[in-house]
């Protein structure tokens, strides 16, 4: 049995915006900085889920605040340039909001940022929350930041609440909250890669969940 989400919480990164190009150059430029090697995108996409201050330390040893200042500099010279809405995006945030869906970000880009960002767009006003690393005591995948961006919704943390984002760290966020994880990504799970926490629902892209949307609000639909 499906259960209407009273609200919908999504991570930013890849699942509202196509951010990869700029995460990647960033990552590069300070990669640069410390003469390291550089990464591909693929390897870009493979090593980018937590949030920086819980893997910086593991890649820059007691130099992590130095990559961090380096990493935080090259990210604000470009990412508002960067910033593309992944189709299909507005259209269904707009449903979503008209549904009277409480809709939130719980995102490991930088607040700032994030907030800046969802400002250029002019999507700030779908989100009663815009929670980005460092907001909430811990990062996902604790708990934590759900419930900051839950903090003024109708509902708490529960089967109510669903988490929509495209990577593992999502789901296992999800799961550490109590709500209804969700992959939403073009790359459909391959057998065990969510293995300790899967995902109840895969959609293809945005508009996949607004056509998930339509078949709940369906008169007699079972839900």
């Amino acid at each position: 049995m499906t259960i209407r989400p009273r609200a919908i919480l999504f991570d930013w990164d890849n699942t509202l915006v196509d951010s990869w190009l700029c995460i990647q150059e960033a990552y590069n430029r300070t990669f640069r900085h410390f003469a390291m090697a550089e990464w591909s995108l693929d390897q870009t996409k493979a090593n980018v889920a937590r949030s920086l201050r819980d893997t910086f330390p593991e890649m820059f040893g007691e130099r992590w605040l130095e990559a961090k200042d380096v990493f935080y500099q090259s990210f604000e010279a470009i990412h508002l340039s960067h910033l593309r809405p992944l189709p299909g995006a507005q259209d269904m945030l707009e449903d979503l909001q008209a549904r009277g869906i409480y809709l939130a970000v719980v995102s490991n880009k930088r607040g700032q940022y994030l907030r800046q960002e969802a400002e250029l767009l002019g999507w700030a006003g779908f989100f009663g929350a815009l929670v980005g690393a460092a907001d909430a005591l811990q990062d996902k995948p604790a708990a934590a930041p759900v419930h900051l961006a839950l903090s003024s919704a109708p509902v708490a943390a529960g089967p109510e609440v669903w988490f929509a984002g495209d990577a593992g760290v999502d789901l296992e966020c999800a799961v550490n909250a109590g709500c209804v994880p969700v992959l939403i990504r073009p790359e459909p799970p391959q057998p065990g890669e969510f293995a300790s926490h899967p995902p109840r629902y895969y959609l293809e892209k945005c508009q996949s969940m607004t056509a998930l949307m339509a078949d709940l609000w369906v008169p007699n639909a079972p839900i």
